[in-house]
C-alpha cells in the first residue's frame, strides 16, 4: 500500500477532529408537497381485522390466502428502501449548517436530502476518503443492484469496511483483510461494492467513523428528477461557500451497479436467514402480548408511542403485507409483516410477546417493533410530524398517502 497514488483531497482533517468525532451528522429532508392526503379509503375494500388472526412464524412452502387488498409495496420494500438516487454530491470542508440544507431542501427540483460524515484516512501512508453512513438511512441512495445486496448493509452494521470496487481495484484491497489505519482501528474489507460516488473509496458505519476521526456532516446528497440536474447543481452552488465541491452524480450508473462477491463464506452467512438471532443486544421487551385478532394487536402496540393511532399501524400493516399474507423476503431483503430491512429491526425490533426474542418474521414482535421506528421518527406528535415518520418509513410521499387514506378508512370502520 506503501506505493499507491496520491487521491483527491476529500477533506482537510483538522488537529480537532478527535473532539467533533463525537457529533452525528443529521438528516435534513424536503418538506412534503403541497396537496391533501385526507382522501378516505372506501370500508368496503378493507379487511375484516377483528376476524384475522395473527400467524407467527417465516413463510412456509405452502399456498397463502389471497389478500382482501393487494398490497402496494415499493420495488424495494420496507421502512426507507424506496430508492432515491443522488444526483449530487456535496463535499464540504467543514460540517454544512443546518440552515444551509434546510435552504437547499427548499430549492425547486429538490425532493430529498441527506447528510453524513466523512473524511480522509490513511492507511499505510495513502489516503483513503471515507463516508460514514447509517446502513439503514443510505441504502436507499444506493444502486438498486447493490441496495438488493444485504451482506453490504450487513457489514456496515457490524463495523466492516465496505469498499468502492474501484478502490478495491485501484489500491489492490483484498476482501476479508484487515487494514492497519495509520494512528486508528484496524479496518476489515468485508465487502465491495460499485457506489458510483465520485472521489468516494467507500463506507463504514456510524460508529466506526467516530473512531476514525471523521467530521460530522460534510457530506450531503441530493435527489431530485434526473432531467432538472443542471438546474439541481446550480441552486445548490448559490447556496454554499467557496469552500464545498458540488459534484453531479449519474451517467446510468444505476444500471450498471453490482455489488461483488462476497468476501468469505462467513461474512455471506452473517446476512442470510432471520436476523434474531444474531441480536448483539437484549430484545427490548414490551406488553403486547399475542392477541387473537390483527385489531386487537394493533390497537395494543399502537400504546407503545402514546399519540400514534391504531389505524396507522393498521395501515401499514395493509400496504406492506397485508396483514401477514404476503411477509417476503423482498427483492431487497424486506422481512416480515411489517416488512422490516434486517439493519432497521436490529436498531428497532422489540420483543412484544414475551418470548426473550425479537421475531422479525413474528407479528407480536413486528407490530410494536413498526411503533418503536414511527416513534422514534415523531409519530406520536401527530400532524405533519406524523406524516413524515410515515415518510420514514418508505421514503415516498405517495406511500404517506395511501397509509393516511386507508388509516382514515380503519378509523371510520372501528369508531
Amino acid at each position: 500500500m506503501s506505493h499507491l497514488p496520491r487521491l483527491w483531497v476529500f477533506v482537510t482533517m483538522l488537529a480537532i477532529v478527535a473532539a467533533l468525532a463525537v457529533v452525528v451528522g443529521a438528516v435534513f429532508l424536503a418538506t412534503r408537497p403541497a396537496g391533501s392526503l385526507t382522501a378516505t379509503a372506501a370500508e368496503s375494500d378493507l379487511p375484516d381485522l377483528a376476524g384475522l388472526a395473527p400467524l407467527a412464524g417465516p413463510p412456509t412452502a405452502g399456498p397463502t390466502p389471497a389478500p382482501s387488498v393487494a398490497p402496494v409495496t415499493s420495488a424495494t420494500g420496507g421502512p426507507g428502501i424506496t430508492l432515491t438516487p443522488p444526483r449530487l454530491l456535496v463535499i464540504s470542508q467543514a460540517s454544512l449548517p443546518q440552515q444551509t440544507k434546510e435552504d437547499i431542501s427548499q430549492l425547486k427540483h429538490v425532493e430529498k436530502i441527506d447528510s453524513f460524515d466523512g473524511g480522509a484516512v490513511r492507511i499505510s501512508g495513502a489516503g483513503l476518503n471515507l463516508l460514514a453512513v447509517d446502513p439503514a438511512r443510505f441504502r436507499a441512495w444506493a444502486p438498486k443492484a447493490v441496495a438488493e445486496q444485504p451482506r453490504v448493509w450487513s457489514a456496515l452494521t457490524q463495523g466492516e469496511f465496505v469498499a468502492d470496487s474501484s478502490a478495491v481495484r485501484r489500491f489492490g484491497l483484498v476482501l476479508g483483510s484487515e487494514y492497519q489505519v495509520d494512528g486508528g482501528p484496524r479496518l476489515r474489507v468485508a465487502a465491495s461494492a460499485s457506489f458510483g460516488l465520485p472521489g468516494v473509496d467507500g463506507l463504514v458505519g456510524m460508529e466506526t467513523g467516530r473512531r476514525l476521526g471523521l467530521l460530522p456532516g460534510v457530506a450531503l446528497l441530493v435527489h431530485g428528477p434526473e432531467k432538472a440536474a443542471t438546474a439541481l447543481n446550480a441552486g445548490v452552488r448559490r447556496l454554499l461557500g467557496s469552500g464545498a465541491q458540488v459534484v453531479t452524480v449519474g451517467g446510468g450508473r444505476t444500471a450498471r451497479a453490482a455489488a461483488d462477491r462476497p468476501a468469505t463464506r462467513k461474512t455471506a452467512a452473517k446476512t442470510t436467514g432471520k436476523t434474531t438471532a444474531k441480536q448483539p443486544r437484549a430484545a427490548r421487551q414490551v406488553a403486547v402480548g399475542r392477541p387473537g385478532s390483527y385489531l386487537d394487536l394493533y390497537r395494543r402496540s399502537a400504546a407503545v408511542c402514546p399519540g400514534l393511532s391504531w389505524t396507522v399501524l393498521a395501515a401499514i400493516g395493509q400496504v406492506e403485507s397485508s396483514h401477514g399474507r404476503n411477509n417476503g423476503p423482498s427483492s431487497a431483503g424486506a422481512q416480515g409483516p411489517m416488512q422490516f430491512m434486517p439493519a432497521t429491526w436490529k436498531a428497532y425490533g422489540v420483543d412484544g410477546d414475551g418470548d426473550g426474542v425479537a421475531d422479525i418474521w413474528s407479528p407480536y414482535d413486528a407490530v410494536p417493533s413498526a411503533a418503536n421506528y414511527l416513534c422514534a421518527n415523531g409519530a406520536g406528535q401527530g400532524g405533519k410530524k406524523l406524516e413524515k415518520a410515515i415518510w420514514f418509513y418508505n421514503h415516498s410521499w405517495s406511500y404517506v398517502s395511501k397509509v393516511m387514506s386507508i388509516s382514515l378508512g380503519y378509523a371510520r370502520a372501528y369508531p
